[in-house]
């Protein structure tokens, strides 16, 4: 049995995305359990028969084999034609269709609708990304207008989260990107944004003085609502 077989069955089967040197462990764990289940009958007074040696040659499998694996799959998706690929993203390795059949996916879904998310929404969500972990007033010396409803948007289209308090005077809340966000815009983490090293190294204008401790906004996770839709 091939490594690549393996890792294909076990990405199809899992919920989440897996992480090479997760496959990796689960593979191994695969073999050590045959092992012990050898071991065991032995105890017992059985005779069991010897693994087969594709198991055993499986035993020491690392994550760079993994990601070769995975490499192979890929090749085989696109020679062959096949309507989806394995990408990685923050949390690890999934299979997911090819854009170009979206709209065609998109009809299991007939009652969500795609939204798009307005401009200054956009722009409070760049400034969230590329200097997160960041304060209200950091963004709004940016913007130069409020951005509570920008801020409650994103956080209840989950593309957002409160990552903590700043250690400033006030205790003011710091904002960073979900997992989703890195799902949703098909990335794996901020460098891998547009010009993410200059970017983030621009001096921002700097925030007035700060207010007392804020409360804490209203969030809401809309889970797979969130991720069906297309802000992007």
């Amino acid at each position: 049995m091939e490594l690549s077989a393996i890792v294909e069955a076990l990405l199809i089967a899992s919920d989440e995305p897996l992480a090479t040197s997760e496959v990796a462990r689960l593979v191994r764990a695969r073999v050590a359990e045959a092992e012990d289940v050898r071991a065991r009958e032995f105890e017992e007074g059985k005779e069991p028969a010897a693994l087969e040696e594709w198991l055993t040659n499986l035993s020491a499998v690392s994550s760079e084999q993994v990601a070769e694996a995975i490499a192979a799959l890929n090749t085989a998706y696109e020679t062959s034609g096949r309507a989806f690929y394995l990408t990685e993203r923050a949390k690890g390795w999934k299979l997911y269709t090819r854009p170009k059949f979206g709209e065609f996916v998109r009809q299991l879904f007939p009652g969500r609708k795609p939204e798009r998310l307005s401009g200054p929404a956009m722009e409070t969500l760049a400034i969230i990304a590329y200097r997160q972990p960041i304060t209200k007033a950091a963004m709004e010396a940016v913007r130069g207008v409020s951005c509570d409803g920008m801020i409650q948007k994103l956080l209840d289209r989950d593309l957002v989260r409160i990552g903590g308090r700043a250690d400033l005077p006030g205790r003011p809340l710091l904002y960073e990107t979900t997992d989703l966000f890195f799902e949703h815009f098909g990335i794996r983490s901020v460098d891998d944004l547009p010009n993410s090293a200059e970017l983030r190294k621009v001096k921002l204008p700097e925030p007035k003085d700060a207010a007392p401790a804020e409360p804490e906004p209203q969030q809401l996770s809309l889970g797979a609502n969130a991720e069906s839709s297309s802000e992007s």
